[in-house]
């Protein structure tokens, strides 16, 4: 699959500006007090059928989308969000065969930086 091409151009399930609470991080810090993470998450499946048939069945639920990022994030601590990315991509990659390609951005708004205002992210893109 052409990755590029597909992003531009299919159909997507998006759940924007998720927000935990965990204990990823390079810094002792965040390890031991914690802290926010922002997450959006962008599915590309084929969302045709759902769109005719209005059934469930023919699409995936974005609350199992959610649950399924959910138990991710919290499953495993890791000290990168490229890390932490690349974990709830292969989980989501598991859990839906339907999902082609996936989007993550995860952000971490109060890092232990002394930054006034900002956040600090990374994304990523796989498809299968």
């Amino acid at each position: 699959m052409d990755l590029e091409k597909a992003l531009a151009t299919s159909d997507r399930i998006i759940l924007n500006d998720l927000a935990f609470y965990g204990y990823h991080g390079v810094m002792l810090e965040e390890n031991k007090i914690g802290c926010r993470f922002r997450v959006d998450v962008e599915c590309g499946l084929d969302l045709s059928k759902a769109g005719r048939t209005d059934e469930v069945d023919d699409t995936i639920s974005y609350e199992l989308i959610f649950y399924a990022v959910e138990k991710a994030f919290n499953q495993k601590r890791f000290k990168l969000l490229e890390a932490l990315a690349e974990h709830i991509t292969g989980h989501l990659f598991e859990a839906f065969d339907k999902i082609g390609w996936i989007r993550i951005r995860i952000a971490k708004p109060e890092a232990p930086i002394p930054v006034v205002k900002g956040e600090f992210a990374v994304q990523i893109a796989r498809s299968r």
